[in-house]
């Protein structure tokens, strides 16, 4: 690694291979031993490359999408490693005290794979400690039996304690991404609420996880930096945000501020994402689901909105001949679940701070529609564009004669200072 990025290069990785310290025990590992000797034992310098393969499976491990089915794997692969040497072993003692002596050791079949797998099963009782072995009778068989189980106690447990790490890790992994449903179970039990809100909460976290809605992404990515995570989120909500009608030819460095600033909601079924009269603080994007937009009587369905719309704008934005002000101009239902972005109204003034066009194009799409609702006032709007011309007026006439002004104590000042010079030679003068 150089700097943080992966050399690929051959040559440069070749050279420095060469001159590390890996480099003799690798060729230790790789010298032909066994033709020195036919025992197993000669071909033991294989184990030198142990670090090698450690480091290999740790990469591997924090390189994969599926850390935790790697880490079952490699368990597994421990697992099957130990039992092979295991019944290696007994397999000498049993050629060394003679194979088919006795009903404990090996038998002596013809096939080498018959007496591998008597082996390895009897092996994988004793590491297993299930029992059901056959009973020793020499001392050799009660020490090696002996030595077996206490190791395969010391393994359970490791095997176990691994086990119960990768479960825990999966339940806190799982834990991040989705809220536990259990706590605020508890306390509506606890405080005697009905059994259909406990249904309801219950059905909600059901619809989190059956469609992989994340409420808690922005915490999942608090810990990158914030040129990466503008990236994930710009990948992952961009082409969701650009559907949106409002945001339709806006510059992409525009929609990579606001989807920076978007929280994701989840709103149930028959629960209101705002209503008529409410003061407006937050505008919506809808992502997935339908709403109904009722009338005053909260029953009367006047329209339905889907993917793609937004609402809740005209609140935001200063509108001149906005006779409902800042406040909700409708009710809106969500009829099913419904996976909506929700922008701040400080977040939206900020990013249009930054980008005046956009503003300019809120602002017309916002005066089309209220004037399609009938709630601009065209007189209204009038007198506060004159209102505003007349500021502007009084504004500029403020700046010229504060202009005027600056120029006058300019020569108060240059004549003050002349004075005070002309003063301070005479009294030079006099003093002399």
């Amino acid at each position: 690694l150089e700097e943080g990025l992966l050399v690929r290069a051959r040559g440069r990785i070749g050279h420095r291979y060469l001159r590390s310290s890996s480099l003799p025990w690798d060729v230790a590992s790789l010298l032909p031993t066994h033709l020195l000797h036919p025992s197993p034992l000669a071909r033991a310098n294989r184990c030198l490359r142990a670090p090698r393969l450690w480091e290999a499976l740790e990469r591997w491990e924090t390189r994969t999408g599926h850390p935790n089915a790697f880490r079952v794997g490699k368990l597994l692969l421990y697992l099957l490693a130990a039992i092979h040497w295991h019944s290696c072993l007994y397999f000498a003692l049993s050629a060394r005290l003679g194979l088919g002596t006795d009903p404990w050791v090996c038998p002596n079949a013809s096939r080498p794979l018959r007496r591998y797998l008597h082996s390895f099963y009897i092996s994988t009782l004793v590491l297993a400690t299930v029992g059901d072995t056959p009973v020793p009778g020499r001392q050799e068989e009660l020490l090696f039996f002996t030595l077996g189980f206490l190791l395969a106690v010391l393994g359970f447990a490791t095997v176990a304690g691994s086990v119960g790490s990768v479960i825990s890790n999966l339940l806190a992994a799982d834990a991040i991404f989705y809220p536990d449903p259990a706590p605020v179970r508890r306390y509506l039990r606890a405080r005697g609420a009905g059994k259909g809100l406990g249904r309801k909460v219950a059905a909600w976290h059901r619809h989190l996880r059956a469609e992989r809605k994340l409420p808690a992404e922005l915490q999942v990515l608090k810990f990158l930096p914030r040129g990466l995570m503008a990236e994930v989120v710009a990948e992952v909500h961009l082409p969701s945000l650009a559907r949106v009608g409002i945001f339709q030819g806006w510059q992409e460095g525009v929609l990579r501020q606001l989807v920076l600033r978007l929280r994701p909601q989840v709103f149930g079924p028959g629960e209101f994402v705002c209503r008529r009269g409410d003061v407006g603080r937050e505008m919506f994007f809808i992502r997935e689901g339908r709403l109904a937009v009722l009338a005053e009587d909260g029953i009367t369905q006047l329209a339905v909105l889907g993917q793609g719309l937004y609402f809740g704008e005209i609140s935001l934005i200063h509108i001149k001949g906005n006779t409902s002000g800042n406040r909700r101009t409708a009710n809106i239902l969500s009829l099913g679940y419904s996976d909506l972005f929700c922008l701040s109204k400080e977040d939206l003034a900020e990013v249009l701070a930054e980008f005046p066009s956009a503003r300019t194009a809120l602002e017309a799409k916002g005066r089309q529609l209220l004037l399609a609702m009938g709630k601009l006032d065209l007189q209204a709007e009038a007198r506060e564009v004159a209102a505003q011309e007349e500021a502007e007026r009084r504004l500029q006439g403020l700046e010229v004669a504060l202009e005027g002004l600056q120029t006058q104590a300019a020569r108060l000042v240059a004549q003050l200072e002349g004075s005070a010079l002309r003063m301070a030679l005479r009294v030079q003068r006099l003093e002399a």
